[in-house]
This record gives structure tokens, C-alpha cells and sequence, in this order.
């Protein structure tokens, strides 16, 4: 009877020392999780300040560039584009965080040719409204930037811990999955050309 009681107890200590070495690990992946969600949501409201913007950019626009209809049109298609794209927190895999960058480029790609179109009309670059919201645009497009670095910063942080061990194994215990990074755009990689025309 008596090795049946210590054998009991030391069953339950081993058990207790167990559950006690996941308990740390545990909750630091919770708050990691958490870190990587409250950046996320600071990701979106940057992008999300940049959607507010486009509307009265467009309108400004519109008034002095008539014929850059298909130009406009294509800055709004890919606005509604970019909005319908939405990512829960809980799914930041690397498959959802492409499509939602993929989305992104597309509508800063539709600005830039935007931008390169208000050149052609000198009215526009003196309208002050137009240059305040160009240069608001222009201070969202830095905070994105600022958003994505700090939160591929925080996914590394609890991807690492993730992946150690023995916090691996609690990792798959509980669901804790790998999240995806923002990556450079496509072309990133390629300094543009630059031609000089000294005739």
C-alpha cells in the first residue's frame, strides 16, 4: 500500500512540474500573440487613414483633370479593391498577408500614376488643398511603412519563440501558428532607370 501512495505522489509531482514548465511559455506566446494583433491593427489603420484620403484626392482632382477619367477611375476601383479585402487578426498566415498586400500595391501603384498625371497640370500642383492632401497622403504612406516594418518586428519576435524548443511543442499543443511577414513588392529589388537628356 505504501508504494502504491508514493508512487501516486510522485506521479503527481512529475504531472504538477509538468503543467508548472508550460504555464511560463504558455502565457508568453498569448502575449506575443496579442503584440502581433495590436500591431496588425495599427497596420490597418494606416492603411485605413490612406482610404479616408483618396476620396477628396480624387475630387480635387476631377475638377482640373477632366480627361484623366480612366486614371481616376482606376485609383477608385483599386480603393474599393484594397477595402473589400479584409484580414482577421487571428489569420495573419502568409497567404492571407500576400493578398492583402497584393490588394495594397495595386492602389499604390493607381496613386503614383495619379501623381505623375497632376504633373501635366500646373493649376493643380498651386491648389493649396490638393498640396495639403498630397502632403497628408505622403505622411500616411511613410506611417504604413513605419506599421509594416514594426509589425514584421513583432511576428519575427513570436515566430522565434514559437519555433524554440521546448516551446515548439506547446506551440503545437495549443494552436500556435506561424504568422506571415509584409514582404518587399514586386520590383523592389531594381533600382528604376534614370535617363539624363543633357541635348
Amino acid at each position: 500500500m505504501k508504494k502504491v501512495l508514493v508512487t501516486i505522489i510522485i506521479i503527481v509531482v512529475v504531472i504538477l512540474a509538468l503543467v508548472a514548465m508550460m504555464v511560463a511559455p504558455y502565457n508568453t506566446m498569448v502575449n506575443k500573440d496579442e503584440a502581433c494583433s495590436g500591431q496588425w491593427a495599427n497596420v490597418e489603420s494606416a492603411y485605413q487613414r490612406r482610404m479616408d484620403l483618396i476620396p477628396n484626392l480624387v475630387k480635387s482632382v476631377q475638377g482640373a483633370a477632366d480627361y484623366e477619367k480612366g486614371t481616376l477611375e482606376a485609383v477608385i476601383n483599386a480603393r474599393s479593391k484594397a477595402s473589400s479585402i479584409q484580414v482577421d487578426a487571428n489569420n495573419l498566415n502568409e497567404n492571407s498577408i500576400a493578398q492583402f498586400q497584393k490588394a495594397q500595391d495595386e492602389l499604390s501603384s493607381a496613386l503614383s500614376r495619379l501623381m505623375v498625371v497632376v504633373e501635366r497640370y500646373p493649376e493643380l500642383k498651386a491648389n493649396q488643398n490638393f498640396l495639403e492632401l498630397q502632403a497628408q497622403l505622403e505622411g500616411t504612406e511613410n506611417r504604413i511603412n513605419v506599421e509594416r516594418n514594426k509589425f514584421n518586428e513583432v511576428v519575427k519576435d513570436y515566430n522565434t519563440y514559437i519555433r524554440k524548443f521546448p516551446n515548439n511543442i506547446i506551440a503545437g499543443l495549443f494552436n500556435f501558428d506561424k504568422k506571415g511577414y509584409f514582404q518587399a513588392s514586386e520590383g523592389a529589388d531594381k533600382a528604376p532607370e534614370v535617363e539624363f537628356n543633357f541635348n
